[in-house]
């Protein structure tokens, strides 16, 4: 596994598990399978509902802690300074750890300033190796980072063929924060898994076309978290760093590049109310 190293010296795997969409009940199982095809990153994240089924798996994989790293997430309606301490305690105790390697703010929405003094206070204390965010836009990003001591290092968005962030990227590059992508198969949208560009490519290589949209992430220097709840998938997805992608193939799926979400827009006003205003548990 290749690792990238973080804006604080922290190293963090390359390409992990991710559990977003996977109901509690198939959570513990997935996430065990992932394990033993030898993931060692995690992602999950509070609003998910699947933090205790996460930590189980992990307890009963009977892996080192120092060989694992956990990432998860804080939800809008727990921001704020003293909220977000006590989110962060409720998921370090489902989850079953100590502490985790990373701890992100989940949307850039609510009381972000407040949420971040705690994530600062957390990494001061020992208890999250290091902090970041999601969801970011770059002018978010940037005035979060000019108003607060310490600097994201990370920011997980959603990258893939279509919506490749390439700009954003180099601007996180710019302030030290290393880009991680969610969707990035962007759920099979615009007929990803039979595109004739992924597949072409694909077929030169001997790979699936997920295996070369996720060689083609590695490549870019992108974090990336795939799910799957099949084994056979897993170890497909983690099978990546035996190929490389030639300067022609990088430049065809660059071309795929919309520059729009396929998802929704976290500028968009409906949005912004509809994620800030919802409270875990409704």
């Amino acid at each position: 596994m290749q690792n990238v190293t973080l804006n604080n010296g922290v190293e963090m795997p390359v390409l992990g598990f991710g559990v977003y969409q996977i109901p509690p009940e198939e959570t513990e199982r997935a996430v065990s399978d992932a394990l033993a095809a030898g993931y060692r990153s995690l992602d999950t994240a509070a609003a998910y509902g699947n933090e205790e089924a996460v930590g189980r798996a992990i307890r009963s994989s009977g892996i080192p802690r120092q060989d694992l790293f956990v990432t998860t997430k804080l939800w809008v309606s727990d921001a704020g300074e003293e909220k977000a301490a006590r989110a962060f305690d409720t998921s370090l105790r489902k989850l079953g750890l100590d502490h985790l390697d990373l701890y992100l703010i989940h949307q850039p929405y609510g009381d972000v300033y407040g949420s971040w003094r705690a994530l600062e206070a957390l990494r001061g204390e020992g208890l999250v190796r290091a902090i970041g965010v999601s969801n970011f836009h770059g002018d978010r990003l940037v005035d979060l980072i000019d108003h607060n001591e310490i600097t994201p290092a990370v920011n997980q968005v959603e990258t893939h063929p279509f919506h490749q962030r390439a700009s954003d990227q180099a601007l996180m590059r710019e302030r030290g924060v290393q880009i991680e992508s969610w969707g990035p198969f962007a759920e099979g949208r615009n007929n990803l898994f039979s595109h004739p560009a992924l597949g072409g490519i694909a077929a030169a290589h001997g790979k699936s076309v997920a295996q070369v949209v996720l060689r083609w992430l590695v490549e870019r220097g992108v974090v990336v978290i795939p799910k799957s709840v099949r084994p056979e998938r897993m170890a497909e997805n983690l099978d990546v760093f035996d190929f490389e992608l030639t300067p022609d193939e990088m430049a065809a799926v660059a071309a795929l590049d919309t520059g729009e979400s396929l998802f929704f827009d976290h500028r968009d006003p409906a949005m912004v109310a509809r994620l800030g205003t919802h409270v875990l548990g409704d």
